[in-house]
Order: structure tokens, then C-alpha cells, then sequence
């Protein structure tokens, strides 16, 4: 039995029609996500969507947006709907990993600083061991409220990695998640 699994956040239609979407920035985001995707099931791991549902807009059930984006692949191991920031809070993703004993999650998805940073924190607050794949998340261009700073994806991204890392999480890439993962099989063998 697997004690990781893959947490895939938020890469659902809902973005698609919101005005900061960047498409420019999809292909390489896309890229990492289906290499760790298809990384994870080829090591056996569980692949979970969590997708987020809320409000009367893009984000709600009546919307039609509340699904996965077209190039994600189908058949997840377990699907969560959240109604806020993280994976956690009623949606029992956590009871579904106890129940499999799983006590490590790498944790990738859309909007790095928001619901998979938020996610991460909980997890490593819950005692999960946490691997954050920045290359495998995806954000925005944010514009601070008082000043007017226009803060770059890449500025977040950064932000995001600053704060996680050593306190929340493990900062990896695709490739060196999968190498520990092979590492790990290794060990136990």
C-alpha cells in the first residue's frame, strides 16, 4: 500500500473565463502537471482532484465549470470538492489518506499562493510530510491593493516557495519528486 499520494488542486474549467487567465502561461504548467500526473500513477500512487466550489459565478455547481480541464486525465483515484481555501476542511480528504495510510503528499494545482499554499499549510499542521512542485502549479499576476505593485506570477511563485519552504514543506521539481520517490521504493525494498 502507497503511504504518498498526489494532491492535484483546482485545475478545473472555473479559471478558464476569469479575467486574470493567462493562457500564455498553460503549456509549460500543463507540461508539469502531466509528467508528475503520469510519474505518480507509473510509481503506483493514489492521484486525487480536489476541484473548489462556491458563490452563484464560475466556481458554482450551476456553473457547469465546477470539472476538470479537458487535458487532465480522467479516472483520479479520489475526487474532493472544497468550498474554501484547503483540501481539507469537509471535504474528507483527510480521512480517505488515514483510512490508506498515506502520511505523504506532494501537492500541485492551480493558484500557488492560494488554495495549494493554504492546502500545504494544513497538511504540514495536520502531520503529513509535504513535497510543494512549484514548476507544477500555476498563478497569476496580482496587483497589491494600496500600492499599485504589480506582483508577477513568477513574483508569487517565489513568495510562495520563500515561506514554505523548511517550515510547511519540501520545495521539489517534477523530476527530483519522482526521483525520490524511486529512492524511497529503493530503500524499502
Amino acid at each position: 500500500m502507497s503511504r504518498s499520494a498526489l494532491i492535484v488542486i483546482d485545475v478545473q474549467k472555473s479559471f478558464l473565463s476569469r479575467p486574470y487567465w493567462d493562457e500564455a502561461a498553460l503549456p509549460r504548467y500543463r507540461d508539469k502537471q502531466l509528467a508528475l500526473i503520469a510519474g505518480a500513477r507509473a510509481r503506483g500512487l493514489p492521484v486525487i482532484y480536489i476541484l473548489h466550489e462556491d458563490g452563484d459565478g464560475d466556481f458554482s455547481a450551476a456553473s457547469g465549470l465546477v470539472t476538470p480541464m479537458d487535458w487532465m486525465p480522467a479516472s483520479p483515484d479520489a475526487c474532493f470538492t472544497k468550498h474554501v481555501h484547503n483540501a481539507f476542511t469537509d471535504t474528507g480528504l483527510q480521512a480517505w489518506l488515514d483510512a490508506r495510510g498515506i502520511r505523504h503528499l506532494i501537492i500541485s494545482g492551480i493558484r500557488t499562493e492560494q488554495c495549494c499554499e493554504t492546502t500545504t499549510r494544513v497538511a504540514s499542521d495536520l502531520g503529513y510530510r509535504v513535497d510543494f512542485v512549484s514548476e507544477a502549479t500555476l498563478t497569476f499576476a496580482m496587483t497589491h491593493p494600496l500600492s499599485g505593485r504589480v506582483y508577477s506570477a513568477d513574483d508569487i511563485v517565489a513568495r510562495t516557495e520563500l515561506v514554505l519552504s523548511g517550515r510547511f514543506a519540501t520545495l521539489r521539481s517534477v523530476d527530483d519528486t519522482l526521483a525520490a520517490l524511486d529512492q524511497q521504493e529503493t530503500s524499502h525494498a
